[in-house]
């Protein structure tokens, strides 16, 4: 029979699938995806989008930590359960400050993220006290106790926020790529940073989806906003094609194979890793939907800097984290992502066409690329050192 901290942790016949409170937890990435655009978009100046993506990474960080807590432990257990309504919950909260976070609500940003990990890694230490696996929890602990003081200190001090939470956002950032090593408790090891690839390939294609759902509500929206003209309509269903065609880039076909890979990698690169990528994929989505709300309210309107920038930029920031997803599971470059890269940035330097055309020049670039992809015609060049 189990002791009970041997309980706690994940068995090897516990079910794949994300729980439902996996699924629930996810709908605060909801809110806070709407908030960040809607930041974004009252601010469209490059230390706004500076700002956005400091709380994006924010977030962010609260979503990747607990999709690796809901790995590693038993869904079914009554502790991973109540901890899971307490990330939703922290997340929600994260989610209303995001609009005045570096302004009045700053503490009730940080306090909700320090919450979060600190409610986490403190209960788990606690269930796992005696058990060989108490050591990384309290690894992970020590870590977050260290980074949740240039947080709250930021919440005090508005002139001191951003350094601050750039500061502690580091500290998190770069603990689990090092194996969060700690005095007297050393550094995680390989197998403690294990990841059942199957869960993770999961639950990053839904967080994908939320991302991908917000989009279409973004563009969904501002069309019912407008008159329904023909230029609205045009604008409207490019979107829409290009949310499609970012949905089916992601999928095919590294985003197939995440899960196979992280059984094969070593999880502190490529486990770790791909966190990273998902939050340019994701940032990318998040300027996207800033994009659809300009071009679909405005379609005829000539675009200035800022909003070629805001348009081409979304799909560019998806693309080029997609390109180096694809270098971190195959290790091989994709030549013709690479040029669309080149090309979107030429674009959005050079172009000053009506919103609808920058648009269909967005979405035909992405159109191409899937294309290609499907084609077979990828010109993989292999990349020995993807790190």
């Amino acid at each position: 029979m189990a002791s009970r901290p041997e309980r706690l942790l994940r068995g090897d016949d516990a079910p794949l699938s994300a729980s439902f409170l996996e699924l629930f937890f996810d709908l605060a990435f909801v809110l806070a995806l709407s908030q960040l655009a809607g930041h974004l978009l009252h601010d469209l100046t490059l230390p706004g989008a500076l700002r956005t993506a400091l709380l994006l990474a924010g977030v962010w960080w609260i979503w990747v930590t607990t999709t690796w807590f809901a790995d590693w432990y038993d869904p079914d257990s009554p502790w991973v359960r109540w901890l899971l309504v307490i990330a939703s919950l922290g997340s929600l909260l994260a989610g209303v400050a995001i609009p005045q976070a570096l302004d009045g609500r700053g503490l009730l940003f940080a306090g909700a993220y320090v919450a979060v990990h600190l409610a986490r890694g403190t209960v788990t230490a606690f269930a796992l006290r005696g058990h060989p696996r108490q050591r990384r929890a309290l690894r992970i602990l020590c870590w977050f106790s260290v980074s949740a003081v240039p947080w709250l200190v930021g919440g005090f001090l508005p002139e001191w926020r951003v350094p601050l939470w750039l500061f502690a956002l580091a500290i998190d950032f770069t603990g689990p790529r090092i194996g969060w090593p700690t005095p007297w408790l050393g550094r995680t090891s390989r197998q403690e940073l294990r990841l059942a690839g199957e869960h993770f390939a999961e639950r990053y294609q839904q967080i994908m989806i939320i991302a991908l759902g917000e989009l279409v509500l973004v563009a969904g929206l501002s069309y019912a906003g407008t008159h329904l003209d023909l230029p609205q309509t045009a604008a409207f269903l490019l979107v829409f094609a290009a949310a499609v065609l970012i949905g089916l880039l992601y999928v095919t076909p590294a985003g197939q194979r995440l899960g196979p890979a992280i059984e094969r990698a070593d999880p502190a690169r490529l486990g770790v890793i791909t966190g990273y990528l998902h939050l340019v994929m994701i940032a990318g989505l998040v300027v996207t939907a800033v994009g659809a709300e300009l071009s679909i309210a405005h379609p005829t309107k000539a675009s200035d800097l800022t909003a070629a920038v805001v348009i081409l930029g979304g799909p560019t920031l998806f693309l080029l984290g997609r390109t180096l997803f694809s270098v971190a599971i195959h290790r091989r470059l994709s030549w013709p992502r690479v040029a669309a890269l080149f090309v979107l940035s030429g674009a959005a330097a050079v172009l000053r066409l009506p919103l609808l055309a920058v648009s269909a020049v967005a979405t035909g670039v992405v159109l191409t690329v899937v294309v290609l992809d499907h084609a077979g015609i990828r010109s993989y060049r292999r990349i020995k050192n993807p790190d």
